[in-house]
């Protein structure tokens, strides 16, 4: 990582602390960040929200004005993209601070390794995702999740 790039993040508490938590947990990636932490970054011009979903998902279920749409996988069988690093690359700059979003948080963590791997030393997953994890009545929404916590969202 470039000593701009180190400062930047360094100088970030949320980011700093997730990078240290990753490190110790052994993580592929540089972390994860809450939804609340998420977004007050990207108000603050401090990193870009990717989301990782299908398009299907973005526009039936909804989806954060301004994200940076990459899809992880596709279609309604949610098949893996192979492309989605050189697609990665062509939105975003390699040296940015990526916030990677999917549905509960396991696909972006995924996207966030991949990033990692290809260069993106600033990838960190969303905890929780858009719409959190499955609660007791096999729901979600109720418990976690970016729509959850009233972040901003927008639905087609």
């Amino acid at each position: 990582m470039s000593a701009v790039l180190e400062d930047v993040v360094s100088g970030l508490p949320v980011l700093a602390a997730a990078r240290g938590q990753a490190l110790a947990a052994g993580l592929p990636h540089a972390g994860g960040v809450t939804p609340r932490d998420a977004w007050a970054l990207v108000q603050q011009g401090h990193a870009v929200l990717v989301d990782v979903r299908s398009a299907e998902e973005r526009k039936f279920v909804g989806h954060v004005p301004s994200s940076v749409h990459v899809a992880w996988a596709t279609g309604t069988a949610l098949t893996r993209n192979p492309r989605f690093v050189r697609e990665l690359e062509a939105r975003v700059p390699k040296d940015a601070v990526l916030l990677l979003l999917c549905r509960s948080g396991k696909r972006s963590a995924l996207a966030a390794e991949a990033a990692a791997k290809a260069g993106f030393e600033n990838a960190f997953n969303v905890l929780e995702g858009f719409e959190g994890e499955l609660d007791a009545q096999q729901q979600r929404g109720h418990a976690d999740g970016w729509r959850h916590h009233g972040l901003p969202w927008v639905q087609d």
